[in-house]
């Protein structure tokens, strides 16, 4: 029998691949964004730190399709789902993975991955630990002239209408106090820290994400699974009231015609 880990590394690995459908032209747009960036000169070699299953992997080798990515992630999991996908894709021969813990003992941390042109980190500075360490190492990895790019969002994306959209605020105002306390670094202006590691800070864009009626086909269960899991999480800080209103929504929620998909994502761009 599976245990409780298992299937919440189960969910995060769907919503990370929801996230990616429903977000596609969002996504689309930050890779246009690196091309022009990286015009006359495009990346051969990619490091997508903090990979997950693979989303910027091959967003950036769709882009980018002469050249080879490595999808770093602490889960196995995780790359086991970016190989199954590569070979899917007919990209095997263009993604390694490598499972590695940034956050260990700093003189094992960064593994052994050679020079890259570019590193793609999409919402994992924000879990490092001693992100100016690994900031550091990046600057080191990448040639002369290469570039990161780091996204990061302001918090999990709104989907309900008007008239629940108190309950959806009230939902987020807890999971922000609780995020506070466990994840330190979400919600930093990355642009100090990059140039304190050594980068030149080339940009930084804001991108407001306001998805509205027809959505894309996985916005349904892209909603349920990310209201699923904060009703899981807040269960014990949700009042009676929140709490059945929150099951009762969760019901119907993937079938509902009137969701939206409300979020936004802040990119730097950033030079060695």
């Amino acid at each position: 029998m599976a245990n409780h880990h298992e299937h919440a590394n189960d969910s995060m690995t769907e919503l990370l691949d929801l996230d990616a459908e429903v977000l596609r032209s969002h996504l689309s747009d930050v890779t246009g964004w690196v091309g022009e960036l990286t015009a006359g000169r495009p990346p051969r070699r990619i490091l997508d730190l903090g990979s997950g299953t693979g989303t910027g992997s091959f967003a950036l080798l769709e882009r980018f399709p002469g050249a080879e990515a490595v999808a770093l992630d602490v889960s196995e999991q995780m790359l086991h789902r970016v190989r199954d996908e590569a070979r899917e894709r007919g990209l095997a021969d263009q993604i390694s993975t490598v499972q590695a813990d940034l956050d260990t003992d700093p003189e094992t941390a960064w593994p052994r991955i050679g020079a890259v042109d570019l590193v793609w980190a999409s919402a994992s500075l924000h879990h490092l630990a001693d992100p100016h360490r690994v900031l550091t190492e990046v600057h080191a990895a990448l040639r002369p002239g290469g570039l990161l790019v780091a996204v990061e969002m302001d918090g999990f994306p709104r989907f309900l209408p008007g008239e629940h959209s108190a309950l959806e605020e009230r939902c987020h105002a807890l999971l922000d106090r609780r995020r506070a306390a466990a994840l330190p670094h979400f919600g930093d202006d990355w642009a100090p820290r990059l140039a304190k590691a050594g980068f030149t800070v080339e940009a930084e864009r804001v991108f407001d994400i306001h998805l509205t009626s027809p959505l894309p086909a996985p916005a349904g269960r892209y909603a349920e699974l990310s209201l699923g899991r904060m009703r899981h999480g807040l269960a014990e800080q949700l009042d009676a009231g929140d709490l059945a209103a929150l099951d009762s929504l969760l019901e119907g929620v993937a079938r509902r015609h009137d969701l939206t998909v409300r979020t936004t994502r802040t990119v730097w761009a950033a030079r060695r």
